[in-house]
């Protein structure tokens, strides 16, 4: 396999951003990105829900660009912008007309140097992250299922497992100088990477980061908990009350190898046989054959966005009628038929051109209206995890090199009920019933 070219320069300013420049001339615009090192898994304990609360203040105000300026500039030159909180990272990111790439710098650096941040804000703020999650997870059916159920459940190390929207007694308790400490300690320019990516040349790119950047002061480095989790010997189970939804539904997550692995190659495939969409095994065996699921779906999500412990995670929806006991049987059979025998090279050969196709579309496509935004979050992410942002072109080379006996291997090895944990989700007592008239 012929190895991608994607050109990318990117160098490390004297106070420690990241500065990672990727040109493409095809159209005049540019996706300019700032990710910083803090996530869900990374916050402080007792500071639950602050990676997220963050999301939301960087967007109040900064010393020279008051509130809602930064939004009306970047709408007003054309462009588009949003943020967003993952398990390791918090991201904003915006896509604009190239001749307004100074502007985009600029309020980025300032909003770096000297967020807004004060009572006032934080109040406004902290109820808006408590009614999204009350609208969006609590009021909704199957709300949460499973990322919020699953991780308590699955693991021991509170990084790993706690509520990621936020305790609402921890955001309540939250004052000022605690606000203030995290935007310190970890919203600094060593903590971070800058990605200027489109129609930018190279030198021009490191030349505008370093003229808005680069007399930020550095911090000093952050603390991070170690997010290891303890060898896990038994199966864990758990169970919630679905206040809504009319069928019963199962996740089951399994604990997957350290990232940039052999093991983790293989699995990445293990997951694309069982979990390919309508031609995966799963739904193949549980939705179309037994007619068991309504639906069954899951897998690895983002797999090059995890810098921690994450799992493989299947998520099933079945038949009122057919029991817990025996939906799982039928997914453990699934995975049995997994762990017998090698998978045939002809399939295989098909996993690898699926897992291609979509590392490539990852690379083109765009999100919410932004151009690059693939191509972006994994030059990120190498970048933060991996000290190099190159890997975006030679990382397919570990996939393409995996063998049906490794894929075997890590069913035998992974896929084992001392290695996972299940949440029952059971509606509740009368729902989808009718009343009488």
């Amino acid at each position: 396999m012929k190895r991608l070219q994607i050109p990318i320069e990117s160098t490390t300013l004297p106070n420690g951003l990241k500065v990672v420049v990727a040109p493409d001339s095809t159209a005049p615009v540019v996706t300019l990105g700032i990710y910083y090192k803090i996530g869900f898994r990374l916050e402080p304990q007792g500071r639950s829900g602050f990676a997220h609360l963050f999301e939301h203040m960087m967007f109040q105000g900064s010393a020279n660009a008051p509130k809602m300026h930064h939004i009306k500039l970047i709408n007003s030159s054309g462009g588009l912008l949003n943020g967003s909180t993952h398990y390791d990272v918090t991201n904003y990111y915006e896509s604009v007309p190239s001749n307004a790439l100074d502007r985009v710098l600029w309020l980025e650096a300032d909003r770096m140097r000297a967020l807004k941040v004060d009572d006032e804000n934080l109040r406004n703020q902290r109820d808006v992250v408590k009614e999204e999650v009350r609208v969006n997870v609590m009021n909704q059916p199957y709300g949460g299922f499973p990322w919020l159920d699953l991780p308590p459940v699955a693991f021991r190390n509170w990084a790993n497992a706690h509520n990621f929207y936020g305790d609402f007694a921890d955001l309540d308790a939250a004052d000022l100088a605690d606000v203030q400490s995290f935007f310190k300690t970890y919203y600094v320019p060593n903590n971070a990477v800058l990605l200027i990516l489109g129609d930018v040349k190279p030198g021009e790119g490191l030349k505008l980061a370093a003229k808005y950047f680069s007399d930020i002061p550095a911090g000093p480095p952050p603390p991070f908990a170690d997010p290891a989790e303890p060898q896990q010997k038994e199966e864990r189970r758990g169970n919630v009350e679905e206040k809504f939804g009319t069928l019963p539904a199962m996740a089951i997550g399994y604990n997957i190898p350290q990232r940039r692995t052999i093991e983790w190659n293989a699995m990445a495939l293990l997951d694309q046989a069982l979990h390919g969409g309508r031609a995966g095994r799963i739904y193949r065996d549980l939705v179309l054959e037994k007619q068991i699921a309504v639906e069954a779906d899951g897998g690895i999500d983002d797999i090059f966005g995890y810098n921690g412990p994450t799992q493989m995670v299947t998520r099933i929806l079945h038949k009122p009628e057919m029991s817990t006991e025996k939906t799982l049987a039928a997914f453990d059979a699934a995975i049995r038929e997994m762990q017998a025998s090698p998978i045939s090279d002809d399939e295989l050969n098909q996993l690898k051109v699926k897992w291609r196709s979509d590392y490539y579309s990852t690379l083109e496509g765009g999100r919410g209206g932004m151009p690059r935004y693939g191509l972006m979050h994994l030059l990120a992410c190498f970048t933060l995890f991996d000290n190099d942002p190159m890997l975006v072109n030679s990382i397919l080379e570990g996939f393409e090199a995996v063998k049906p006996a490794e894929i075997q291997g890590v069913a035998q090895k992974y896929l084992r009920p001392e290695n996972r944990a299940i949440v029952f989700r059971t509606p509740a007592a009368g729902n989808g019933k009718k009343e009488a008239a």
